[in-house]
């Protein structure tokens, strides 16, 4: 048993995480979160508190993260603004956390030498074109297309450059779209399905065209924690699960599975700058870590994603609204 530190456990990925950690391992596990709008303490409701600990708090505080730190023997950082949209309207807060906030944590590591696992994303590397039959790997230029994918970008290459230069303990983590249980009804799947639950027909960008390898959170939980086990320090590894699918298809499969027909749905203006394919080849992370995914099937996995948030209607209802408002005033 080992002493785990989560940054942003009460986000949407970094609780599945924290759930697979209670659920699969015997591990002691703290979570640091600020609570910031997308994070959600109701996410980590009943774990038990001999193996949980959650700590209110943000990870640009060094003295905080200091003390946390040293009482930690891994800290797998998830901590990030991450939402595309919120970086086009106000670039700052994704300098402050994920430029900012990663330093700080890369600090501690340097001075207490403990393992840390950083969580990126694909959208570093921009985008792919929709017919081109290439995929996203480890060996990928990067050349991130908005304010959130290029902050992402600047802590992977600050996560290197403490890696080389210090010495630092870590491992990198760069993957596609998650989906699943606890995400925040700003994003793309559990908007849809919360607008279909409420009878409110749901909206898609532009022609619908747009690509995403999309990945169930546990399968992503299990990836992480198989680098944080069997990874080799200072090396990247991307995680995806082969599920490339266009948004058109993904919001008529949701309508379609919960009884609606599947063009029930209306087009709004596209994002700016919105990235037309994105695809992981997760080739490394399978043949030297062994790792595969469980969620293989995206149809079953959409359907439970879509009980979950029926049955989960008090967890996302206090935040719906005033989303739709936000969106409602950009015409989206």
């Amino acid at each position: 048993m080992s002493k785990i530190l989560v940054t942003g456990g009460a986000g949407f990925i970094g609780s599945n995480f924290v759930h697979y950690l209670m659920d699969n391992t015997d591990h002691e596990v703290t979570v640091l979160d600020s609570l910031t709008y997308a994070g959600n303490k109701a996410s980590l409701l009943d774990l038990p508190s001999n193996r949980f600990t959650f700590v209110h708090g943000d990870i640009r505080d060094a003295e905080l993260v200091d003390e946390l730190f040293s009482k930690s023997d891994t800290v797998v950082h998830y901590a990030a603004e991450s939402h595309n949209d919120n970086s086009l309207d106000n670039p700052r807060p994704f300098l402050e956390t994920n430029i900012i906030g990663t330093y700080t944590l890369l600090e501690a590591a340097r001075k207490y030498d403990t393992r840390l696992h950083h969580i990126s994303t694909d959208e570093v590397y921009g985008d792919l074109e929709l017919d081109d039959p290439e995929r996203f790997s480890e060996s990928t230029p990067y050349n991130p297309s908005s304010p959130y994918s290029s902050t992402k970008a600047g802590s992977d290459l600050l996560v290197r450059a403490w890696v080389r230069s210090f010495g630092v303990r870590a491992t990198i983590s760069n993957c596609s779209n998650n989906y699943g249980p606890y995400q925040h009804v700003e994003k793309f799947i559990p908007r849809q399905i919360t607008n279909v639950i409420r009878g409110v027909r749901p909206k898609l960008y532009g022609a619908g065209e747009n690509v995403r390898d999309w990945i169930h959170a546990d399968d992503h939980s299990s990836a992480v924690m198989t680098i944080v086990d069997k990874g080799v320090l200072g090396e990247t590894y991307l995680i995806g699960a082969d599920g490339e699918k266009n948004n058109k298809d993904v919001v008529e499969l949701i309508l379609t599975t919960m009884g609606q027909p599947a063009d029930a749905y209306d087009h709004v203006t596209d994002r700016p700058g919105h990235d037309l394919r994105y695809a992981i080849d997760s080739t490394k992370l399978r043949t030297e870590l062994g790792w595969k995914p469980t969620h293989a099937d995206f149809e079953s996995g959409i359907a439970a994603t879509i009980d979950w948030y029926k049955a989960n209607e008090s967890w996302w209802a206090p935040t719906k609204d005033a989303t739709e408002a936000f969106y409602a005033s950009k015409g989206q």
